[in-house]
């Protein structure tokens, strides 16, 4: 009866695991089904890694079991005394020789790739006109969200990561106010954004996003750093070279694009007094700015990085920013506002778009 019981919450215990462990194969966020070259290179080394110490589990357990099947009591008797073997000079080598092979078989092709994926001397490369060939981004991580900065195409957005696939981009990573760490699990490991020095790598995205769950690819922050540490989200939208070109023209053609406390459009109005301080609504300008770049909203498919992309999400978010991301700089800052206000720049803010 006990040994039935048992056998059942075994099962069901793996029963459970199963259902929590099936997330893990979710292609938009899973290090297990990498869409890059840096992600497939560590999914590799960890393959490497598993199967090595998979062949030590087997022959120590193998070893284990052996000894302990042929040196049991009771074939033997009480009495019987296995030979000893303390001091074998071959033993010991052998002892020693093992395990720093197998370090070396690990060792070895980690290392290569460690200075493979940290090689970021293509950045400065120029053509014959001067202008860098690689595609360059300023990654800036803040309290909760992040700032991508294209300097060679003179544009900054936020939140949403657009690049090319099949080609190599490279990050320039930085924070504004606290450590973070940038990571998108499906394309690469992730690397610390700290606020004294620059961290530089690269990643290469392999395939497009369109066909993945909400179209993009997920990026985390990996970092603890404050309340709304594990809502600190960002998406990656991957294209092919054409649709980036055009989207960074896209960008480019929103310069000077600005909100009027004059307009006749009440959310506009009501933005350019409230919002345009801290949000700007052209994809050209400077860099640094409190609140995210809103030139973009309306294609992204997130609000704040975590709610579904829809008006009343937005709405709740203006009003109270605290409930959803607690300690962001955000709260408090737009409770002079009316219903009728916040609704009109919903509208105005959901409006904001460069693909439609």
């Amino acid at each position: 009866m006990m040994k039935g019981l048992k056998k059942w919450r075994l099962f069901s215990l793996l029963a459970v695991m199963t259902v929590f462990l099936s997330a893990c194969g979710e292609e938009y966020i899973s290090t297990l089904t990498p869409a890059g070259k840096v992600g497939e290179h560590q999914y590799d080394l960890l393959m490497l890694s598993i199967i090595i110490m998979s062949i030590v589990v087997i022959v120590v357990s193998f070893l284990y079991l052996y000894a302990f099947a042929k040196f049991r009591r009771s074939r033997l008797g009480e009495n019987y005394m296995p030979k000893q073997v303390e001091g074998s000079h071959t033993l010991e080598v052998i002892w020693a020789v093992i395990p720093i092979v197998l370090l070396l078989i690990l060792a070895v092709p980690t290392l290569m790739a460690t200075y493979e994926f940290g090689d970021v001397k293509a950045m400065d490369e120029v053509d014959e006109d001067g202008n860098k060939t690689a595609l360059t981004v300023n990654v800036t991580a803040k309290l909760y969200w992040w700032e991508f900065e294209y300097p060679e195409q003179g544009i900054v957005t936020a939140q949403e990561l657009v690049v090319p696939t099949n080609e190599k981009v490279y990050f320039n990573l930085k924070a504004a106010d606290v450590k973070h760490s940038f990571w998108i699990p499906a394309i690469g490991g992730k690397i610390d954004n700290n606020v004294d020095n620059v961290n530089k790598f690269w990643l290469e995205f392999g395939k497009e996003s369109e066909g993945l769950k909400d179209g993009v690819f997920y990026g985390k922050c990996a970092e603890l750093c404050g309340p709304s540490h594990a809502l600190m989200d960002f998406k990656v939208k991957t294209v092919d070279r054409a649709e980036f070109d055009q989207w960074v023209a896209s960008m480019q053609a929103t310069e000077g694009n600005t909100a009027s406390v004059d307009s006749t459009d009440l959310g506009e109005a009501t933005f350019a007094q409230s919002c345009l301080g801290c949000h700007a609504v052209s994809g050209v300008g400077v860099t640094g700015a409190m609140g995210p770049n809103l030139t973009t909203f309306g294609d992204r498919n997130r609000v704040a990085g975590i709610l579904e992309h829809n008006k009343e999400n937005l709405e709740n978010w203006i009003t109270n920013p605290e409930e959803y991301k607690p300690g962001n700089l955000m709260t408090g800052k737009y409770a002079e506002l009316s219903p009728e206000e916040i609704s009109a720049v919903a509208d105005y803010i959901m409006s904001l778009s460069v693909e439609k």
